[in-house]
């Protein structure tokens, strides 16, 4: 294979990963203090679950922009040799997302503790805890549709 295959692959591997990181980190974030809240009240488990897996969806989109590039180079339907020009090109346009993917999936992991919080004290307020960190995620999606579209516009 050739160089600009080579940048392409590290667009796929920078999307993938470090969407996977930010989601890794926020449920993690999350999950702490949903253990510290189940220490004390294990009824409130199934609300807790749902603001612990919040963050991580940032790992899903870096992984559908990945596989959008494999998909524009053919990497599973058998690869074409790309120009270097392009393979670069390929491996900026993995940026949005994986970086709005490892940024928000911390500060989504932060924002559902805080929810944690909130439905620890005051289980009646679970729609309020689900909305503010799903508004952080709202910038994961537009990465990933930045992604998106910078992908549908590079010509191999």
């Amino acid at each position: 294979m050739d160089f600009g295959f080579a940048l392409a692959l590290a667009g796929v591997a920078a999307s993938v990963l470090l969407g996977g990181i930010g989601s890794a980190w926020g449920v993690a974030i999350a999950g702490e203090a949903a253990g510290g809240v189940l220490t004390e009240d294990p009824e409130k488990f199934g609300r807790l679950l749902v603001m612990v897996a919040l963050p991580g969806t940032q790992g899903f989109y870096g992984f559908l922009g990945g596989f959008y590039i494999m998909m524009k180079i053919g990497l599973l339907t058998g690869a074409a040799p790309i120009s270097t020009m392009a393979g670069l090109q390929l491996l900026f346009a993995a940026l949005p997302v994986g970086m709005t993917g490892l940024v928000s999936g911390i500060y989504q992991g932060k924002a559902s503790a805080a929810g944690i919080h909130l439905i620890a004290k005051r289980p009646e307020e679970m729609g309020k805890a689900i909305i503010i960190p799903a508004m952080v995620e709202t910038y994961a999606v537009i990465g990933l549709l930045a992604t998106i579209l910078m992908v549908s516009g590079i010509i191999l």
